[in-house]
């Protein structure tokens, strides 16, 4: 059971991604939703296919130094294309608490829009030139937009990224 604490950062988090779309200047169209279990439950209560959601995922290159690697969410991300992109031998993920220190975000609710800090951004190349939903900032909140956008928006590296 949530907390009145982890409610409270919970709604800061969907304000923040929220205020930074609105920011931005692109539509969006948020979806509000209860808790999903799976992959095409998620898409189910979004409306849109599986492969329309965007995962935000954080990846630590060095101390200080991560970055936010979007994938739709019927793919995997491959280390070895992204570690050859950001042209280093060695990534990791953060365990969680580190992912939301980086972020202000708890896992599951990971967004670049609104981070607490601008940490470049990496876009799978299935993100362009389609409509993609993603995390906003808070459990069972999405945002969907362009995928166009997010890139032009965060000034995204689009590189093949995924298998």
């Amino acid at each position: 059971m949530e907390t009145p604490r982890e409610r409270d950062s919970e709604q800061r988090g969907e304000q923040r991604a929220l205020a930074a779309v609105y920011d931005a200047a692109i539509p969006v169209t948020v979806t509000r939703h209860g808790p999903v279990r799976s992959l095409e439950e998620a898409a189910a209560a979004r409306g849109v296919q599986p492969g329309d959601i965007v995962k935000t995922l954080v990846v630590r290159r060095g101390d200080d130094d991560f970055w936010f690697v979007l994938v739709p969410g019927d793919r995997q991300f491959s280390w070895p294309k992204l570690r050859a992109l950001l042209g280093t031998n060695r990534l990791s993920m953060p365990d969680a608490a580190v992912a939301q220190e980086v972020t202000g975000y708890e896992r599951g609710t990971i967004t670049p829009f609104g981070s607490t800090h601008a940490w470049p951004v990496v876009a799978d190349a299935t993100v362009a030139g389609r409509t993609v939903s993603m995390g906003g900032g808070a459990h069972g909140v999405a945002l969907t937009v362009s995928g166009d956008d997010v890139i032009r928006v965060f000034d995204a590296q689009v590189a093949d990224i995924s298998d």
